[in-house]
This record gives structure tokens, sequence and C-alpha cells, in this order.
């Protein structure tokens, strides 16, 4: 009996697999408490209980009244039972019952045959005991050598009085040692109706990675029309798989999508190809090149004890390619393809990393020099006095796709003297460094620039902080209050550096951390001189759980003496006060903020507002505000809320709008209703957002919208979808 007992495991599989249909089943359902079948039985002992029994040694024995039959893996229980001896097959009928720890049984009859160890349960209901489902079969017979079969059965996991669908089969089947389960005659019911007939089909009855077709998605809107992708996995071998995703759009045509993985012992990484023959609408259009494609190649490996090698390649044939047919890597606000390779070594105290950098430019936004190639190497290590010595370096050669740009090779070495100290209430750190640099510079007709130059800069920098706390009376709540004041002084010389072109240097947005960073610019063709003190201040409220409950930090730059540098020339003695705020107002209310406040005009430069009331998981109620006084000479101002609520038993709706109230006009609105049940989900989803598309000039649209509808079968995080999505503004910790 125990070798039957062991494909129940498998039955547990075939039935489980299909659980997957209700993505809501951890929810909805609630496992029964596991069945308790210990005892004292060896593998292939069974033992009979019954009030009454007839035992012939030679023929058969007949047991009645509560007949309990027990082995190591399971029990059976019935009415009455016979065992013939000379076949050796034991009967069981009356209100039998059959239970182990993945299934429980019940039927009219059961015979097990212990000489070929074959299992035939008749007219049964089953259910589940530790994922949600249930059914009903005329037989199961269970082989060892045969496998299992399940006889006119049917599947479901709605409840049993109110089962909105289930699957009816002829046969399932499948056999032992085998991967994949066969299913004959499958019809589809939903609500008594049959919608779906499939005279076959297989399925995976383990974790394994079987090659076969996954689930298809539908959308529709007014770039691509009616669209259906209908992904297909082909398990090649353990470690290399493909997915085929035809997409039949009614607007474009047929696009094909590959994606290709591959994993070695010291390798990992994907191809993605996707590729449109004839868009239909720039054909439609009059555009001569039709023909739309998209490649990604990403990998990591070791190639030695301490060497690492990447790869991150991207390109597309078009400017519009996201926007019209969307990415699944890439969203239409993006503005730039990243391509590098190369390869890195790292040790305790030096690292060294070696790649080419390149990027494809979408749209008409300013090209952006490549590196090729860009050769990092930073060497740390501690000396006598709790000193540290730490040594920067960089060699680099810039040029750009647009030939009439300078081009240039830039060596940079930066050794760094530093004393830290640190303990549990205070930080100290004196640095000093000196930055030399040289250039070589070709292709200057028509600019400033010069040849060659050389650059020395100086930096000496002090930075001090201390924390304080002490305790609180927060409401009738004990808390304790924390007072952070930090303090920096930074001196940079300066050097005339306008005759050195801008390869990889663009102003740095500065929010409260980034006025203790001392630099105005990324990259290193541009380092401003300094003479300044930061101040700063943070206060924090944590309760006795350890959780901060507020967070408010102030932070300002005065300068010393004005900077010479023409890129940042400064008219006033002071940066703007930045200001960031986290709060949690009380249980259910959230807000953060970051501003910057001009001293010298009293007016807000840049703010962001976010708050946010959640009752519950699914009762979200967020309002968000972003102001840019200047950015590329435009000014920002735009409003959002997001909002999820519950509508009914079952059924939730998210929804979300923002508006640019500079241009006084809507930039997205997205709404959204999902029913999702122990059994079955569906979502149903509109949105209309700028369409972003660039045009022959590589100018962007900022006046037409594009709309769509989707419709989903699987289950779908609707508040984090969208051109904005969804973000917790409670940052904390």
């Amino acid at each position: 009996m125990s070798s039957i007992q062991n494909t129940q495991f498998t039955l547990y599989l075939l039935l489980s697999m299909t659980v997957g249909l209700a993505h809501a089943q951890e929810v909805c359902f609630v496992p029964a408490p596991e069945p308790n079948l210990e005892n004292s039985l060896l593998d292939g002992q069974i033992q009979v209980k019954s009030q009454d029994s007839e035992i012939n040694q030679d023929t058969f024995a007949h047991f009645k009244g509560n007949v309990e039959i027990d082995s190591k893996q399971a029990k059976i229980t019935a009415n009455e039972a016979i065992f013939d001896r000379q076949t050796q097959t034991l009967k069981a009928t009356g209100n039998v019952g059959f239970l182990d720890k993945h299934i429980t049984v019940s039927s009219k009859q059961v015979q097990l045959n212990r000489s070929s160890n074959e299992l035939l349960i008749e007219d049964s209901s089953y259910a589940l005991n530790k994922v949600q489902g249930h059914g009903q079969a005329e037989k199961i017979a269970i082989g060892k050598q045969s496998g299992i079969n399940l006889i006119e059965s049917s599947f479901s996991t709605c409840p049993v009085d109110d089962e909105v669908w289930r699957i009816q089969a002829s046969n399932i089947e499948f056999t032992p040692d085998q991967a994949r389960g066969v299913v004959k005659h499958a019809r589809f019911y939903i609500k008594g109706v049959p919608v779906l007939y499939l005279p076959y089909f297989s399925f995976p009855v383990n974790d394994q990675r079987q090659s076969g077709i996954l689930y298809p998605s539908f959308n529709s809107n007014s770039s691509t029309g009616i669209g259906i992708e209908q992904p297909v996995y082909w398990n090649i071998a353990p470690n290399y798989d493909l997915t085929l995703s035809p997409r039949v759009m009614t607007k474009r045509g047929l696009q094909l999508k590959t994606e290709f993985r591959y994993l070695t012992q010291q390798h990992a990484g994907q191809v993605n190809l996707e590729y449109l023959a004839n868009d239909m609408e720039l054909d439609d259009n009059g555009d001569s090149d039709s023909d739309r494609y998209f490649y990604r190649f990403v990998h990591t490996g070791r190639i030695g004890e301490n060497w690492q090698v990447h790869a991150d390649l991207n390109g597309l044939s078009d400017d519009n390619y996201i926007v019209d047919l969307g990415s699944n890597f890439y969203n239409r606000a993006d503005t730039h393809l990243y391509k590098t390779f190369g390869m890195s070594y790292f040790s305790e105290d030096l690292s060294l990393t070696a790649q080419f950098r390149d990027f494809e430019v979408l749209g008409d936004h300013p090209d952006s020099y490549r590196a090729l190639p860009e050769i990092r190497l930073d060497y740390l290590t501690d000396l006598a006095f709790n000193t540290e010595f730490e040594i920067h370096s960089e060699l680099a050669y810039f040029e750009s796709a647009e030939l009439e740009k300078p081009s240039a090779t830039r060596f940079h070495i930066a050794p760094t003297l530093r004393i830290p100290y640190q303990n549990q209430w205070s930080e100290f750190v004196a640095e000093a460094t000196v930055m030399h640099t040289h250039y070589l510079q070709e292709n200057l007709q028509g600019t400033t620039l010069d040849k060659e130059v050389t650059r020395t800069i100086g930096q000496a920098k002090l930075y001090g902080a201390l924390a304080f706390e002490r305790p609180i009376n927060l409401f009738g709540n004990q808390a304790i209050q924390t007072l952070e004041p930090k303090v920096q002084y930074l001196y940079t010389s300066f050097e005339d550096q306008s005759d050195i072109g801008l390869y990889d240097t663009t102003r740095i947005f500065k929010n409260f951390s980034g006025l203790f960073r001392g630099q105005e610019f990324t990259g290193l063709d541009r380092i401003s001189d300094n003479n300044q003190i930061t101040l700063g201040l943070t206060s924090r409220i944590i309760d006795n759980n350890h959780q901060e409950l507020f967070k408010l930090s102030l932070g300002q730059i005065f300068y010393l003496s004005d900077s010479r540098i023409t890129d940042i020339a400064q008219e006033k003695d002071r940066s703007a006060l930045a200001a960031e705020l986290d709060w949690q107002i009380g249980s259910k209310w959230y807000a953060h903020t970051e501003a910057q406040v001009s001293t010298s005009t009293d007016k807000m430069q840049r703010s962001s507002i976010s708050l946010e009331y959640q009752m519950s998981e699914n009762k979200i109620l967020q309002i968000n505000h972003r102001f840019i006084r200047d950015l590329s000479s435009e000014e920002i101002n735009q409003v959002g809320i997001t909002a999820s609520w519950p509508l009914a038993k079952n059924w939730q709706w998210v929804g979300r709008w923002y508006q640019d109230t500079k241009k006084k006009r809507t930039v997205e609105t997205y709404t959204g209703v999902k029913y999702e049940s122990c059994c079955w989900t569906i979502s149903l989803v509109a949105q209309r957002h700028l369409s972003n598309r660039f045009d022959m000039t590589g100018a962007q649209s900022t006046d037409e919208f594009e709309s769509g509808f989707h419709v989903y079968f699987t289950s779908r995080n609707l508040l984090k979808e969208g051109l904005f999505g969804y973000r917790r503004p409670y940052l904390l910790n």
C-alpha cells in the first residue's frame, strides 16, 4: 500500500497546478488543520480496526462498522471492508473516505490490489487540504506502473456553493517519471455554460521549467489598435530558455518579441530582440522606413577570482519606438538608452573598472559624449594615527556622434589624506585632496578651447556632526527626540577652466543631502572653487518601537567668497534654504515634503509635497504637488491625486489624475476596476495621457494625447501602473 500512497503526491501536484487560475486563493482560502496521521507503522504495513470482524485465515477477512485502515502515509475509513487473501484485494464500501496530508476524498467504493499495487476509487469527490481546489471524478485509478488516471473528473477553485467556473475532462493522465500530465477532451464551463473545448493539452506537474504556452495579454489603444500578445516558452536546457511572443496589432501589424536567457557557473545574461516588419501606421503616413526593431543584451559574469565582466547594450530603430509600441525596459519619458561594456577588478584595497560607455539619444536632446574607453582605479588603505590614504584616478577618451564637436583624452588623479573619527554621538572628518587633470583636446575648430590643458586644484574639508537625544511625552506616550546639528567647511582653490570642453559634466540639483556634497557639477570637466560653510540641522521623533514618526531637516550654504567659475557665478552670499519633512500624522496620515527657498527673494525655487491617507491596504488617497520655478527656462507646476478604494465585496476601484496648473490641462487620467474572488479575477482599465511622440525634427509633441483600454484576466497591481504610478511618500528609515 505504501507505494500507492506515494503516488498521492503526484495527484496533489496535478491538481495544484490548476489552482494557479485563482491568484487570490491565499486571501480567500483558509487551509484546514493538517490531518493527524501519526502511527507506529512501518512502510508497507497496514492496520485495520473495526467494530466487528470475521476472519478466515486462508480465504478472506471481513470487517464491519467504523472500519479504519491505516498506513504510514494515509487513512481509509468505511462502513465495511473485505480483504480477499487469494486475489490480494481489499474492497471498502459505504461512506468511504481517503485521507492523506494533501487530499481528502469521499467515495462509494475503494478497491486496493496489493499484488499489483493498484488503487481504484469510484464515484468520488475530493478537496485539497493545503490549497484551494475541489472536484469530482467517476473513477480515480492509481498504479505503480501506469501512474494516475482521473476518468470524467472536474476541478474548480470556487466555493462549492458558488462554482463560477470549472474544468471537466474525460481523462487526466500522467505516467510516473514524466514531468507533464495529459488532459483529453477538456471542457471549460462558466456558470454551467461550456465556453471552451480542447481535445488535448498537456501541462507541468512539478516545479521544473517546462515548454508551453503562457498567459496571453490583451490591450487596445489609439496608437496600436487592438493588440493580442501570446508568449510561447521553450525550455531548451536546464540553463537555457527562449520565449517567443507574437503580437498582433490591428493598426500596425505583426510584431515578434523574443527573449533568450542563459546561465552558466560563472556567467548569466539575456538577449531581447523585437521586430515589426512594415508598420502599417507608418506606411500609411508615407514613411519610407517602416520596419521597426529593438534589441537589448545584458550580461554579468566572472572571469577569475576578483575579475568581473558586464554588458548592457540597447538599441532601436527610431525615436518613437517606445512611445508607439511600449517597452518592458524603458518608458516614454526616457531620453537615452545605455550601451556599456566593461570589466572590473575588486580586492580589499583596490578597485579597477574599464568600460566602453555610449548612449542612444532619443529625440532632440543634446548628444551625450561616449567614453571609449573609460578606466577608473581607486585605492584605499589605512595609515598610522587613525588616518586613511585614498587615490582616485581616471583615464578616458571622449568623442561625440556629432563629428563637428571636440573630442578629448582626459587623465585625472586625486590623492586624499583623511582623518576620520566616529562614535555613537559624534562624527568628525578632516581631509585634504589634490586634484590633477590633464586634457588632450582635438577637433577644436570654431571653439575657444585649448589643445592641451593641465589643471591642478587643491581642496580641504572639515566636517563635524553631533547627535543629542532626550525623552519626551508625546500625547501620553513616551518617545525620544533627537537634535542632530552638522557643519562643514570647504575650501577649493580656483583655476580657470573655460578652455576645457564639457564631456561628462552637468549641474547638480541641490537637496538637503546635496548641500554637503561640495561640488556643483557631475563629472570632472568643471570643479567649482569653494570657500563656504554649510550648516544643517535634523530633528527626529522616535517611538518606543524604534520607528521614526517625524523627521525635519534644514540646511544652507554660506559663501565666504564668490565663485569665479563663470558657469555658476553667484549673486548671493548664501544658497537657497533646503528643507525636508517626513511625518507620520497619526496612524493613517503620512506626509513628505522637500523645498528650496531663496533667502534673497523669499520665493520658492523648488518644492514637492505628498500627503497620503491610508485607512487600510486597499483604502488609499494620495495628493501630490510638484513645483520648479525654472527648468530649462520653463516653470513646472503640477498637482496629482491617486486613490484606491473598495466598491463592494471583491470589487476594487483605482483612479489617478494629474493636472498641469501652469498650462491648465490634464496630463494623465487613469481609472480601473478589478474584480477578484477566490477563483477568478478580471481588471478593466482606461487611460489617457500625453503621447510624447517626436516629430521629424526630433521635437517632442506637447499637445497630442493617447488613450487606451485594457482587459486583464490575471491579477494586476493597478495602483502602481500608469504613467506616473504610485509611490509611497513616507520614506523614513
